[in-house]
């Protein structure tokens, strides 16, 4: 039995654990609020917030419902749109209903639980973290105008809100944000949360992460799968850091990762690369794990993480191994791991001050899109010469591919547009993309070309480019 509270009610339900969040709430709860869209996580149209119980609070997270198994609800709370209506409407829709922010209006709820999401969750209260909070949802009328000045008309109306989730909870509720109801969720949540989960079924047990991808591409198998749901094992998640490793736990959402301030301080530019793969919502279900099991060429954080030389902590029945990532694949989605096994941290040595990564990528959309050609450098320099190399590529190979030659014959020379050029002529040496419907080989070749010669910007910014490159 699966047992969660959904809006004022708790909710008991016997319905397969792989069954998604968006069809039980349309069919089986009669809620059709949460629209129906595009089924793959991209559109916001079926964005719900799920609160699980922390110390000090329950936090909510923005999640797609489509993309979202009931059976790792239970002892969480799910608040639709339903959930989140007063006899007067709450600054969200006002800011919405002012500014003329709604026209067909098969959006609106999306966007009203997003920013509701954004007042309960953000560390920021400014209107570039209220408008990020939307990244996952689309307006097919293009009002975007109009939403923008909805967003800055709640945000010019908001004073100062509580960091710890409780306080701002009782906040938000003393100025008629929230329904009052939710004062009391977290104390009816510790009367579920002790309680087992329900077992998988009969079966040999499908491991499953945040499952952004399978419940896009396998929906039907994953509903009938003997699933079990790893992120409900908080020994899987976190982020510990020591004196010579950096430590990720395999279930930890990648929005955690995009918020860790140690993370954010080692990379300058990691919030914003994690903001540019992939949208809030999926950004709170979303593993590094995962992505790496997928196998995708072109997973944007399996490649970051072949440049940061990540090992894997892999435990089975016959123990505990180690791997390296760079070891994991073994052709087209195929990796080393044997059925019963999974992944349970990864972990990658602490940069030195003296290097320096880059990651850099390029879509067909400019952010939130598979990439036609993705890739990452770690590069540590000492006297004016590369010390240390690890260049990384996807979209050229079968496999996310270290570079291994490049990266060694790198490593020893010095910073120069001559070891660029050279670098560029190996690097292409190395690859062997194929046509598709990302693009023609001979593009994602130039493509790639032109990323390294991007890293070398970045990275060496003294370095004088301008035209001395073919």
């Amino acid at each position: 039995m699966i047992r969660f509270i959904l809006n004022r009610d708790v909710v008991s339900t016997r319905v397969n654990r792989g069954s998604v969040l968006l069809d039980f709430l349309r069919r089986e709860r009669h809620l059709s609020g949460t629209k129906q869209g595009c089924r793959e996580g991209d559109c916001g149209a079926c964005s719900v917030l799920v609160g699980s119980r922390v110390p000090g609070g329950v936090r909510y997270r923005s999640v797609a419902a489509c993309l979202t198994p009931v059976g790792e609800l239970h002892g969480n709370h799910v608040l639709t749109i339903e959930g989140l209506n007063m006899d007067a409407l709450s600054p969200v829709q006002q800011a919405i209903v002012d500014a003329g922010a709604t026209q067909c209006g098969f959006c609106t709820p999306g966007i009203v639980v997003a920013l509701t999401g954004f007042l309960l969750a953000s560390p920021s209260l400014t209107l570039a973290e209220a408008l990020a909070a939307l990244d996952g949802n689309i307006c097919r009328c293009t009002g975007y105008a109009s939403i923008r000045r909805a967003v800055q008309r709640l945000v010019d109306g908001l004073g100062p809100l509580p960091a710890a989730p409780e306080r701002r909870l009782e906040k938000l509720v003393r100025t008629a944000s929230l329904p009052a109801y939710l004062i009391d969720i977290g104390r009816r949540l510790d009367a579920i949360a002790p309680e087992p989960a329900p077992a998988a079924a009969d079966g040999v047990p499908v491991p499953v992460s945040g499952g952004t991808d399978l419940f896009v591409q396998q929906p039907d198998n994953m509903r009938h799968q003997p699933l079990v749901f790893l992120g409900r094992d908080a020994r899987l998640q976190g982020i510990r850091i020591d004196d010579d490793h950096i430590h990720i736990g395999a279930t930890t959402p990648v929005e955690d990762l995009k918020r860790d301030y140690r993370l954010v301080r080692i990379f300058p530019a990691w919030q914003a690369t994690m903001d540019a793969i992939a949208s809030t919502p999926i950004r709170n279900r979303a593993t590094l794990a995962g992505n790496i099991i997928n196998a995708s060429p072109i997973g944007d954080l399996t490649i970051m993480m072949l440049a940061l030389n990540a090992q894997l902590t892999i435990r089975g029945s016959c123990g505990i191994r180690r791997v390296s990532l760079d070891a994991f694949y073994k052709g087209y989605k195929r990796v080393d791991l044997a059925t019963g096994e999974w992944i349970t941290e990864i972990a990658f040595p602490y940069p030195s001050p003296q290097s320096r990564f880059n990651f850099e990528k390029v879509s067909r959309r400019k952010r939130l899109d598979i990439a036609s050609v993705n890739t990452a450098m770690h590069v540590e320099t000492a006297g004016g010469r590369v010390s240390h190399a690890r260049i990384s590529a996807g979209g050229v190979a079968p496999v996310p591919l270290l570079l291994t030659g490049s990266s060694a014959w790198l490593t020893g020379q010095p910073v120069s547009c001559v070891t660029l050029t050279r670098l560029i002529d190996l690097i292409d040496s190395e690859v062997s993309p194929i046509d598709d419907v990302r693009g023609t080989a001979h593009y994602k070749r130039r493509l790639l070309r032109r990323l390294v010669i991007a890293h070398f910007v970045v990275c060496f910014p003294d370095l004088e480019l301008e035209g001395r490159l073919p």
